[in-house]
């Protein structure tokens, strides 16, 4: 939920910031005024929920000098500059520099409430992405799923939130059960259409007569109006694009090149296609494949992942352990190496379906990880692993940090109780929780 808005009002003359004051809190603004630049400055920070109103002749500080003070402390915050009538160049420098308009006394009330309206909105505007952004950062709400610390995954979020900002259409690639869906869905959340309609469509699941019904029109009475209009402002996914027919691709292109730019609703495609014969640029038309891929995004699979795959199968079997009333199985060194060497060909999905099944084996007191991933790989012989070898290092390092990230997690937080299960010292404990980032605070 985006916060109030506040405008802070900078004037030397106490008549003026209480006239502007009175009549911006009469527009349904909350207001708070300053008698100068430097008390402003005090109260202000990279945080403040609202734009700046300040004179341009004051002593002291005056209003240029504040301006180049603010845009310092953050320079998103709007600021509306008051000049008098002989100082319109330093109000025009003031733009130079970064103000985001500025009002010539005596001015028209009712021009300054326009600017304030259009200064809130952006600064609104700014504080809900960036708060989407910490929200990613730390692992929140949507984004909490998009789990990992590998390097792929961490360009993966940072790919989002460039993306998501953007306007144009997006391409999602990547194999099977990797999260593409997730992602269109995060793409749209840290965009500024995040608060307008998403509609997903599986392409696949439709015949074409009802595919076309419900992208385009006409829909009849007892279906929805179609996508590209319910979702106008929007975003519409398409998932497995790949099976649009040539027809329906070339009906997609009009709708797409009808909208102009900006486009009205954007289109987010996702492609399925992993084959080393077939690809979505080899199936798409080349002006339809173009103007989807302008912006593209590829969800790496599981076995790039790295450790990944423990925090994600740790995650996984204490959430199925909760759900079925029983204890979470506990990962040998021996299982973990051969968790992070599975090729994984059915990604998150198919270590969803292991971590379940561990769980429900653990709970029988039967099986072991081992056996399971034996039994997924076309070789029974052994446990599937890829053909890309680790080094020895990297294995004992996520076994590491699995196993302390575990006891953690079992103690709630308790150092002591954590020391004595893993027989360390306390200083060898911090320096391996320093290592791998791991904070006692996030398990109290």
């Amino acid at each position: 939920m985006s916060q109030a808005m506040k405008i802070a009002i900078v004037d030397d003359e106490r008549d003026m910031r209480q006239s502007i004051s009175q009549w911006l809190a009469l527009s349904g603004f909350d207001t708070e005024t300053f008698p100068c630049a430097e008390d402003a400055l005090k109260a202000l920070n990279a945080d403040y929920p609202g734009i700046i109103v300040s004179d341009i002749k004051m002593p002291g500080m005056d209003g240029m000098q504040f301006l180049k003070k603010i845009k310092g402390v953050d320079s998103s915050i709007p600021v509306i500059m008051i000049t008098g009538h002989g100082d319109v160049p330093m109000a025009v420098e003031a733009m130079r520099i970064g103000a985001f308009d500025f009002l010539e006394k005596p001015f028209n009330p009712d021009r300054m409430t326009d600017l304030a309206k259009r200064a809130t909105q952006a600064r609104r505007l700014t504080l809900d992405s960036r708060a989407l952004r910490r929200e990613l950062s730390d692992g929140g709400a949507l984004m909490k799923k998009l789990v990992g610390t590998s390097p792929s995954m961490e360009r993966l979020r940072e790919d989002i939130l460039d993306i998501g900002q953007a306007d144009g259409h997006v391409l999602i690639e990547g194999e099977t059960g990797t999260g593409k869906t997730l992602v269109a869905h995060a793409l749209h959340a840290v965009g500024a259409r995040a608060n307008k309609k998403f509609v997903l469509i599986a392409c696949s699941a439709l015949d074409e007569d009802t595919l076309g019904r419900r992208l385009f029109g006409p829909a009849r009475e007892d279906e929805p109006i179609p996508a590209i209009e319910e979702a106008r402002g929007g975003t519409v996914v398409l998932e497995d694009i790949e099976a649009l027919s040539p027809t329906m691709q070339a009906r997609l292109l009009t709708a797409i090149n009808e909208q102009g730019q900006p486009a009205e609703t954007r289109i987010v495609a996702i492609c399925n296609l992993q084959e080393q014969d077939k690809t979505c640029e080899s199936v798409l038309r080349p002006d339809l494949f173009y103007r989807l891929g302008a912006m593209r995004i590829n969800v790496p699979p599981l076995r790039q992942r790295g450790e990944d795959v423990l925090l994600m199968f740790t995650s996984l079997s204490e959430q199925f352990a909760e759900e079925y009333g029983c204890d979470a199985p506990q990962v040998t060194a021996q299982e973990a190496a051969q968790l992070l060497q599975a090729p994984w060909p059915g990604n998150i999905r198919q270590l969803i379906n292991v971590a379940e099944r561990a769980v429900l084996q653990n709970r029988r007191g039967t099986g072991t990880i081992a056996s399971l991933l034996m039994s997924e790989s076309d070789d029974t012989a052994r446990p599937a692993m890829t053909t890309e070898g680790k080094p020895l290092k990297e294995f004992v390092e996520a076994f590491e940090r699995m196993l302390i990230d575990n006891t953690m997690r079992r103690h709630k937080g308790s150092i002591v109780a954590v020391m004595e299960e893993l027989c360390l010292p306390r200083r060898t404990l911090n320096e391996k929780m320093a290592k791998y980032a791991l904070q006692r605070s996030d398990y109290l």
